[in-house]
């Protein structure tokens, strides 16, 4: 038990535990009703949305599963970077279409939004289910970040000793934000980003004057990542460009559609809110690439695992103080503790609006709403815990791409539903089922690792399995739209206005 790591720990994990629960009373609102718990009120301005959609997007899988797959992969695991960069212009014109919207109608999931626009309680349904299954892959890799630290400080143990760590971390989570909504990972938000560019500045001047410069530390790890037994590099090959594109390019466009990160965007006040954090939010672009090095550094370091997703918590171990590491730790474990939280209240609130409320209790009340959301958000961090213990996972960044091709099957439906009612609701419904359908069985197929090599002729592409599944989903989607119209399916009624996508509402300078 490494006493000095845990107790520095243990101190700043449970200032961010009093946060959470304090943040009940900030800017206080009547949580019993879900627009208050799940959306905050929508009254976030630009500071406090800063800091939530980088909670939102920027998480363990930041620091435990990006450098764990350039430790085993090589330069593959960067294709995490060109990512980050790509999805923000399209969260600058997409996102504040749909916060406009959602705003006018009082929507408060993009299944809510799905419904009204295409009329179709099937397809909203299939949104929202899409969007619980893809969340729980992205909270159990929350979980799974602070499970991991635990046990580089030494908090292990056999049988259920081994899990008492990840069940301690899914109390604490469950609790606040079963008490106060979505204000929680707001409030808490700033300390975690505060922690984990202390930790990433001080790693970046430390670690690569002790190994003997960036240039020895890229040498170093070439040399292993060449001689491991399924070789990598860290140059990109002709033969890598394919997985590596298709990586990014998916990621971007699945990234926006999880409903963790439509909720950050809903919260916020205003358009301008949102488009300011477009603008600014690719300065965690330039710390992602850094922590992405820390895979390198491990390697350079000598640090050697089977499991890769203790590569940065031994690193840490051995290249700073016992002190200075449990500060680190306490940096990713509260990286997971946001971005869970906020993942959870998305997965409850679709439950709650669209399944709910659509199917079980057409009835409801708005306090109804807003209790079944809080028993829903405990419900699928069980869920996630389950997704830990049960897949057969040799990267935890898999976790993510998994819950990437699953989401990605709703872009159709919900970000071309933002432009266009041309797609038939039958359609989009046939062909998102199409799309899940390709998209699992090609992961399973390849181990629940995301590249699916498809053969065409004499060419073999290994392409991101999201993407074949959303190609397969838009092509299906299109075909069928086609038919459907010419057959003159009834469509239903938009229930939305052209106006309403357009409200450029000034809002959002402040906190």
């Amino acid at each position: 038990m490494n006493w000095s790591a845990f107790i520095v720990f243990v101190i700043l994990f449970a200032l961010v535990t009093v946060v959470g629960f304090w943040a009940a009373r900030w800017r206080k609102g009547d949580l019993t009703l879900l627009e208050e718990w799940g959306l905050a009120g929508r009254r976030f301005g630009s500071f406090i949305t800063w800091f939530l959609i980088g909670g939102d997007l920027y998480t363990a899988y930041t620091f435990i599963a990006v450098p764990g797959l350039v430790y085993g992969a090589g330069v593959t695991g960067f294709f995490a970077v060109p990512y980050t960069i790509v999805v923000f212009p399209i969260l600058f014109v997409v996102m504040p279409r749909l916060w406009s919207v959602c705003q006018a109608n009082g929507y408060v999931t993009p299944a809510d939004f799905v419904r009204g626009r295409f009329d179709s309680r099937g397809l909203s349904l299939a949104i929202a289910i899409t969007g619980i299954l893809a969340t729980l892959p992205y909270i159990a890799l929350q979980l799974l970040g602070i499970q991991v630290v635990l046990e580089a400080m030494g908090v292990t143990g056999a049988g259920i000793m081994h899990d008492l760590p990840l069940i301690i971390a899914f109390g604490i989570l469950a609790a606040y934000t079963y008490t106060s909504g979505l204000r929680a990972p707001a409030t808490t938000a700033v300390i975690k980003d505060t922690l984990i560019y202390i930790t990433v500045i001080v790693a970046l001047i430390v670690i690569p004057a002790r190994l003997g410069g960036f240039g020895h530390i890229f040498a170093v790890a070439n040399t292993h990542l060449l001689a491991a037994p399924k070789p990598a590099s860290i140059f990109l090959g002709p033969k890598g460009y394919w997985a590596f594109a298709t990586l990014a390019l998916g990621s971007a466009f699945a990234l926006l559609m999880y409903p963790h990160a439509i909720t950050g965007v809903l919260a916020s006040k205003g358009q301008k809110a949102i488009k300011r954090n477009a603008v600014f939010l690719p300065l965690y672009s330039i710390l992602l690439l850094f922590i992405a090095m820390f895979g390198y550094f491990a390697l350079a370091a000598g640090i050697h695992t089977k499991v890769s997703s203790l590569v940065v918590p031994l690193l840490l171990l051995k290249e700073f103080p016992s002190w200075f590491a449990g500060f680190a730790f306490a940096a990713i474990a509260i990286g997971a503790l946001v971005p869970a939280s906020i993942m959870s209240i998305a997965a409850s609130n679709l439950w709650t609006r669209n399944i709910y409320k659509e199917y079980v209790k057409p009835t409801a009340t708005t306090a109804d709403e807003s209790r079944v959301a809080k028993l829903v958000s405990l419900v699928v961090k069980l869920g996630a815990v389950v997704f830990i213990l049960a897949l057969p996972l040799t990267y935890a960044i898999n976790l993510q791409l998994l819950g990437g091709i699953w989401i990605l099957q709703t872009l159709p439906a919900v970000m071309l539903g933002l432009y266009t009612r041309w797609f038939h609701r039958s359609a989009l419904l046939i062909g998102w089922l199409v799309g899940m359908v390709i998209g699992t069985v090609m992961a399973a197929s390849q181990g629940f690792v995301s590249i699916f090599p498809l053969q065409l002729g004499g060419l073999v592409l290994p392409v991101y399995a999201a993407v074949w599944a959303t190609l397969a989903n838009l092509l299906v989607s299109v075909v069928l739209t086609w038919i459907f119209n010419a057959a003159k399916m009834a469509r239903g009624v938009d229930a939305t206005t052209p106006a309403q996508y357009q409200d450029a509402r000034a809002g959002g300078i402040g906190a």
